[in-house]
């Protein structure tokens, strides 16, 4: 279908401010919105108080308004520019907050002008969390026991189904911001004040605990067509009780089988058309009960979101862009794959690679916060990493953190004190994945950790078998390494540097041992069909894998210099060229 011809001017809102859970990841899709409607010569108008985001460089739109995201404001812009829509589903909470407020406030049908990829009727079905449970509950899909509460009193009363710990979430607020769980009546009342201060409809949602559950969150686009498709899946290492956004996430997910992933995948599809998101990605999220297999639905945001970021990262399929053409008007079949240029955005993206997604905190910085991890989200930042193996991107993502770590194994050495082992791990921090790994050094079972911490065992004993590899790599200097064990060590993510304090060498001594061994990176493109279709985006990331004889690949992509010996260069996608280059460094986590 053609795109929509009566729309010439969408007025996009921003994210406002920089603080925890709403900031950068919508600054990209804000910013990928304003490049889709301006390709379609659409006029666009931005809205946001933010004038260090990307999205309000100079030229990124037609027309900017730096302003305060509020009614009078959006008021003022309506009457001045007369757009023909609006667009809320870029801007995460706080501009799809200021979107209904509009429409409550009649602004929207005083000056005619339309939402678009989302309608007041699926926001407030997706965000108000009554009439989400009530459309579960229709469509026959399980949630939480529990129920509403407008008071204290209300509240009180529902601890009779809940009992302890209770989960506390409050409706339309961003982050998880006044929720929480409670162990006790005090905690409990302390909470749900404070969440009722915070929800603009002044509704709680009181529910029974799943903490240790396993999570899970499927990232899903739908069009006017009615074509539903899985961008990507996202698992939680962390277990339930951890806000996903102060959770180390991997994607794709890991841990469930096929059948399992069938069901959720189901439920997702049944739940965007439920809500009746009409165009665009939603993020839909999961608890799976590992002892009996259960699944509830937790949430779903009917918007792009932070892990709409991750997923378009992880997969190279640009959720934001595709969303707003589709808010245009038209079909999945229609919009061309970025990344290949011959597939379509139909396509369902499949990776044949792995990414680690670990959250950064700054609790240094704030020395009476509870570096205590919960529902409400306190991370600052993220990094995320990829790699042909779980425990490559892992190593490689905590190095990324740049908090001084050259990657899991050998980190937090002498930092830790072991005697507080058992309530580290008990009790969910920032820097719990550095003594899990320390307690499995210190010889701790992965079922005695699984029974502590509710991680999933898969996970656990990857782990230990970088802590079993660190322990093989000390029994060797770096001249009498097995070349066999230096090939492993690799392609679980040790770096070099690592390397060198386990063998009692020199980082320059491990890697002229390394390249003795002819063991160069190799880097691999992200091209959302696993190597099926060549990608014509380069966004490369190295890794250590053999490949075929160079001739298989053609001579173009070998990389310029390389040593003919080397097992692993043979397999790199990098396609280097004789023009003049420029290198940009990024600002890191």
């Amino acid at each position: 279908m053609p795109k929509r011809t009566d729309l010439h001017s969408v007025l996009v809102l921003g994210s406002g401010p920089i603080q925890i859970g709403q900031a950068c990841e919508f600054d990209y899709s804000g910013t990928q919105a304003l490049k889709a409607l301006r390709e379609e010569g659409i006029r666009t108008i931005l809205l946001n108080s933010n004038p260090a985001s990307i999205m309000t460089d100079p030229g990124r739109a037609d027309a900017t308004y730096i302003e305060p995201m509020t009614l009078a404001v959006l008021e003022k812009i309506l009457e001045i520019e007369k757009p023909d829509a609006i667009l809320p589903t870029v801007g995460g909470q706080t501009a799809l907050n200021l979107a209904m407020d509009a429409h409550h406030a009649g602004l929207l049908a005083k000056h005619k002008v339309q939402l678009i990829g989302a309608q007041p009727e699926a926001i407030n079905k997706g965000e108000d969390r009554q009439a989400f449970k009530a459309l579960m509950d229709e469509l026959g899909l399980e949630t939480c026991r529990g129920g509403f509460a407008h008071s204290l009193d209300e509240a009180r009363e529902l601890l009779k189904v809940t009992g302890f710990p209770a989960i506390i979430r409050p409706s339309f607020t961003l982050g998880g911001s006044g929720g929480g769980i409670a162990y006790n009546i005090e905690e409990f009342d302390t909470i749900c004040q404070r969440g009722l201060d915070l929800s603009p409809t002044k509704q709680l949602l009181i529910e029974e605990s799943i903490l240790g559950w396993k999570e899970f969150e499927l990232e899903v686009v739908r069009d006017l067509d009615d074509n539903v498709e899985v961008i990507c899946s996202i698992e939680n290492i962390d277990p339930m009780g951890v806000h996903t956004g102060d959770s180390i996430t991997v994607a794709p997910a890991l841990t469930l089988t096929d059948p399992e992933y069938q069901r959720m995948r189901d439920a997702a599809i049944a739940v965007i058309r439920g809500v009746g998101v009409e165009t665009g990605g939603s993020n839909i999220q999961f608890a799976l009960d590992p002892e009996t297999a259960r699944i509830i639905v937790i949430e779903m945001n009917p918007r792009v979101s932070r892990s709409s970021a991750l997923a378009s990262k992880a997969t190279g399929f640009p959720i934001a862009w595709v969303a707003t053409k589709l808010a245009l008007g038209y079909r999945l079949w229609e919009l061309p794959n970025a990344i290949t240029r011959k597939t379509k955005a139909a396509f369902e993206p499949v990776l044949d690679y792995i990414v680690v997604k670990i959250p950064r905190f700054t609790f240094e910085k704030f020395p009476q916060a509870d570096a205590v991890l919960g529902t409400q989200m306190k991370s600052v930042g993220e990094v995320m990493a990829i790699g042909r193996s779980f425990q490559e991107a892992l190593q490689k993502a905590v190095r990324s953190l740049e908090e001084g770590h050259t990657g899991l194994a050998g980190s937090m050495e002498g930092k830790l004190d072991m005697a507080r082992l058992r309530e580290r791990l008990l009790i969910p921090g920032p820097q719990r994945i550095f003594w899990l790994y320390h307690a499995l050094k210190a010889g701790h079972s992965v079922e005695e950790l699984h029974r502590l911490t509710k991680i999933t065992a898969w996970f656990l004993r990857e782990i230990e078998e970088i802590v079993v590899l660190e322990g093989r790599l000390r029994g060797f200097s770096i001249d009498r390494l097995p070349e066999e064990l230096l090939e492993r060590a690799k392609r679980a993510g040790f770096a070099d540097v690592q390397i060198a304090a386990f063998c009692g060498a020199t980082e320059l001594e491990a890697q002229q041992r390394r390249e003795g061994s002819g063991l160069r990176p190799a880097f691999k493109r992200i091209d959302t069909c696993a190597g099926e279709f060549f990608a014509e985006t380069p966004y490369l990331y190295g890794t250590w894998e053999a490949g075929a004889p160079a001739e298989a690949h053609g001579a173009e992509l070998r990389p310029e210099g390389s040593a003919p010996q080397a097992r692993y260069v043979d397999a790199s996608e990098a396609a280097p060229t004789d023009r003049k280059k420029a290198i940009v460094l990024g600002s890191g986590p």
